[in-house]
This record gives C-alpha cells, sequence and structure tokens, in this order.
C-alpha cells in the first residue's frame, strides 16, 4: 500500500488535509467520501511512512484480545465523559502490552498536537484496519465516538469467538494428523530396519508389500537430506507465489473449495462479510464507500474481488438486492433479508440479522466437524495398521511356518 496526501472539504465547506495509505488514488477518493468529504487533490506521498515503534523483535505482537479490551475500555472512558487525550493516557499506563504502550503513547502525542483520534490512529494502519480507523472517524463526526467504539468491541468479540470456535474443532484432528506422521517416521527410521535386518539374515523371498516397505524405510535414511532440502524448497516457493496477487486470489478461491472445511471457511468470511457491512451502514458511511471498506476487512482475495464488483454494480445504479444476486455468494434466505431491508430502509438491521445466520451456522459446522473427520482418521490409521500387518507379520508368519514345517 502507498501513503497519499489528500486535501478536502467536509460537510460544511471547511478545507481539511491529511495523509491516507491505500491501494491507489481512488481507493483514497472512496474512503474520503465515506467519511463524507469532497476531495480536491490526492497525491501520492514519496517516502512517507507510518509510525515506527522501538521495540525488541521478542516484544510480543498485539492481539485481538488487545483491541477488544482497548475498544471496550475507550467505550467505557468516553461515555463516561471523559477527555480522549486524558482516556488514552491513562489506558497507555495500564496497558500490559509493550507496544500497545508504545502505540498509546504516540497516539496520545499526536492528539496533543492537534490531530483527530482517527488519523491518529491510521499512523498505526498494521494494528488498527481501515475499517477500525473509519467507524472511529464516523463516531467522531457524529459526536458518537462512544457508540463506535461498542460497535468496534461487539464486532471484534464475535470475531474473536469464531476464532477460538475454529482452534478448538481443529484441535483434535490436527493432533492426530501430527501422531500419525510421528509414527510414520518413527517407523521407517527405527523399526522397519530391524526386521529388514532379520529378514536378510534368514535370506527369505519377500512379499511384494513387504519389498515396498522397505525400499521406503531405505529412501528415509539414505535420502532424507534431499528429502528436507526438497520440503523447505516447496515450503518457500508456495508461500512467494501466495504472496503473488494472483497467487493469493487462487488460494482464497481454492480455500473455499476444500471438501468438509471449504464451507466454514464460506460460510465465516460471509458471517464477517455481513457483520462489518452492517456496522459501517448503522455508522453512517455510505453504501459504496462501506463496500469498499468492507472488502479489505473479509481476509480473502476471492471474496474481496466480488465485494469490490458489487460495488462497481451499485455505482452504475443497480440496486443492493440485484448485485447481491448476481454475485453468487448468498443463500436464498439471506438474499430475501437484504431484499426486505432494502424495501424497507433497513439494510443494516437485516445483514446484522443475517450475519447471525452464518454465525449459527459456522457454530453447528463447527460442532459437527469432528464427527465428519473423525470416520476419515480412522480409516487413515487402520490403513497404515493393514499395510504393517501385510508388510511386517505376514513374512515373519512364514518364516515361523516354515521353521516349524
Amino acid at each position: 500500500m502507498a501513503n497519499f496526501t489528500y486535501k478536502a472539504r467536509n460537510a460544511s465547506g471547511e478545507l481539511t488535509a491529511g495523509n491516507i495509505e491505500a491501494n491507489d488514488a481512488s481507493s483514497v477518493a472512496q474512503i474520503l467520501l465515506g467519511r463524507q468529504f469532497t476531495p480536491i487533490e490526492i497525491k501520492e506521498a514519496k517516502g512517507a511512512t507510518a509510525a515506527s515503534l522501538n521495540v525488541s523483535l521478542f516484544t510480543p505482537k498485539i492481539k485481538l484480545e488487545d483491541l477488544v479490551i482497548f475498544s471496550r475500555q475507550m467505550y467505557s472512558l468516553t461515555k463516561s465523559g471523559i477527555p480522549i487525550i486524558r482516556s488514552v493516557k491513562g489506558l497507555a499506563e495500564t496497558s500490559s502490552s509493550e507496544r500497545m504502550t508504545q502505540i498509546l503513547n504516540d497516539v496520545c502525542d499526536q492528539l496533543e498536537r492537534g490531530r483527530t483520534l482517527s488519523s491518529a490512529l491510521h499512523r498505526h494502519n498494521k494494528v488498527f484496519g481501515q475499517l477500525f480507523v473509519s467507524i472511529v472517524h464516523v463516531g467522531e463526526n457524529t459526536g458518537r465516538l462512544d457508540e463506535a467504539f461498542l460497535q468496534l468491541s461487539d464486532y471484534m468479540e464475535r470475531e474473536q469467538e469464531t476464532r477460538k470456535q475454529i482452534k478448538a474443532a481443529t484441535r483434535y484432528p490436527t493432533f492426530v494428523i501430527l501422531a500419525v506422521v510421528a509414527a510414520l517416521v518413527i517407523m521407517n527410521i527405527f523399526v522397519i530396519p530391524v526386521f529388514a535386518n532379520m529378514f536378510t539374515s534368514f535370506g527369505a523371498e519377500l512379499p511384494l508389500m513387504t519389498r515396498i516397505l522397505l525400499a521406503t524405510s531405505d529412501f528415509f535414511i539414505t535420502k532424507w537430506p534431499y528429502m528436507l532440502v526438497g520440503i523447505v524448497l516447496a515450503i518457500y516457493l508456495v508461500s512467494r507465489y501466495i504472496n503473488t496477487a494472483k497467487g493469493r486470489f487462487n488460494w482464497d478461491k481454492a480455500k473455499l473449495r476444500l471438501p468438509i472445511v471449504g464451507g466454514i471457511f464460506e460460510r465465516t468470511l460471509l458471517s464477517r462479510f455481513a457483520r462489518s457491512f452492517s456496522m459501517m451502514l448503522r455508522s453512517g458511511v455510505p453504501l459504496t464507500a462501506a463496500l469498499n471498506l468492507v472488502s479489505d476487512a473479509v481476509s480473502n482475495a476471492f471474496m474481496a474481488d466480488k465485494i469490490v464488483k458489487m460495488r462497481k454494480n451499485i455505482e452504475k445504479g443497480e440496486s443492493l438486492s440485484r448485485v447481491a444476486n448476481s454475485s453468487k455468494m448468498f443463500t436464498p434466505l439471506v438474499l430475501q433479508m437484504i431484499n426486505v431491508g432494502e424495501e424497507t430502509g433497513r439494510v443494516d438491521e437485516l445483514l446484522g440479522e443475517a450475519a447471525e445466520f452464518y454465525e449459527r451456522e459456522v457454530d453447528y459446522d463447527l460442532k459437527s466437524l469432528t464427527s465428519k473427520i473423525e470416520p476419515l482418521l480412522i480409516m487413515v490409521v487402520a490403513a497404515m495398521v493393514l499395510v504393517l500387518a501385510l508388510g511386517i507379520f505376514t513374512p515373519m508368519w512364514n518364516m515361523m511356518g516354515a521353521i516349524q514345517g
């Protein structure tokens, strides 16, 4: 993202200037329009950088939980009528995160220089995203900053709860898969070579499955440096490809097509879209500007591309319900909610209902995820046991039979 300087006029006609980080000048214009500013001049600022922190690389990063606590505390302080500078300074002194303390001290310094809270937070855009800053800015302009922080805290708490549910649901399958991989490595390096020496000493003719197991074990032992280099190289190339625009788009699209978990990913993103879109509209952000901001909030390039297409079609004069239908992202029930919301002027409220619908779907899917994956894991373990039985114990039984005979 590049840094842009702008000049614009606010709703009362006053001239204002500042910096915004965005992908291009058109994105800056959309952000300004969302803040109810009329752009006059937009230029790319050469060499401009965001605020830097003087912290160690080993200092823990700011987590979503820290942002939830910050938003909840700011809601309580602003609702109580405590001045913004005093509130931020107090939170900086009591924060348990070293990074957050430094950020809040910088924000406080910017506020004392006359900057608005939203522009001060925007200096730390790696911590406070564009959606966060926009909601705060709308709250400043409307005089409802406490409600803005309440909405942000509720939104991030739901996001945090969803992440916890996903981690809890994937913990057991991940443990089983790692245990199977570890068992395969130990068998190939330590167990099978012992049997290989025994079979060689007897000089018996070995079945095909046994020969395959012995060859696999020999490959693990003799070629492991090449395997290690190959794995590291593959991880590097894949990660480099994913970091490109095309690679990110294809990876994000592939995640939504994965068996069993793809549907969960998709409904999680749709829930995030509906929740953040509802929050933006409720805060008073214009429809097209809200879609532009929400496309960044979903954190999925494939879904973001569809949302941007929705925004472009709305700018051409199409209705929200029509572009939502043509996007092929939503279920018929949610499309009905959007349609009714548009007819009654309660789009934000109905989008909130849609978000809760998707959240309930995700909650049910996560609870049943283990029951769906468990049979596959059992089949994998059973197949591994069968291969070992056929490859190791069959020739042993044959040799014992030959000795007894």
